[in-house]
């Protein structure tokens, strides 16, 4: 697998890690959107074809890349498909300074043993779902708290956002 010059990871999962529900994020968590939108913003993202069908649409201000094996599937305007992991990361380029893996499961463990950080969203609930997360072993990375969010009048939940890096620089 050829890497940008930081591979990361980002994604929002309940307690028992669970990503989603029949197709969807189970929850609507505005203030993690917005850390997801800032944190991505200009960077190349990757997602699989599922991932993709949750919202159907290019994610505005960054290059989007869908993976999947079905030759042209039907994809909207601005997005480019891979039919592998390999061929998005060669697709984002090598001298992009970050590229994001935004989903799915397989996507993520596929990526995991190469991402230099992982930002994670652990929301305060255990969610039955179809998109389940093996736990992944961090240790060994350096974890930083980056916001502990408690539950307010737009978030029916609380949740912690964590950036987990292979460096301590990171």
């Amino acid at each position: 697998m050829k890497q940008p010059n930081t591979l990361s990871l980002i994604y929002a999962r309940s307690k028992n890690h669970c990503i989603g529900a029949d197709g969807k994020i189970p929850w609507h968590l505005p203030d993690d959107f917005a850390h997801f939108k800032h944190t991505t913003m200009g960077k190349p993202i990757i997602m699989g074809r599922k991932t993709y069908d949750d919202h159907k649409t290019a994610l505005p201000g960054r290059l989007n890349i869908v993976v999947s094996s079905q030759k042209n599937y039907p994809l909207a305007d601005g997005i480019v498909q891979a039919h592998s992991l390999d061929e998005a990361l060669a697709i984002a380029g090598a001298n992009n300074p970050s590229v994001f893996i935004i989903g799915g499961v397989s996507f993520f463990s596929a990526a995991l043993s190469h991402a230099d950080v992982v930002y994670e969203t652990v929301v305060d609930v255990d969610v039955e779902g179809d998109a389940v997360l093996p736990v992944f072993d961090f240790t060994g990375w350096h974890s930083h708290l980056l916001h502990d969010h408690p539950i307010d009048e737009r978030h029916k939940l609380a949740f912690k956002i964590y950036k987990r890096s292979r460096n301590p620089v990171s």
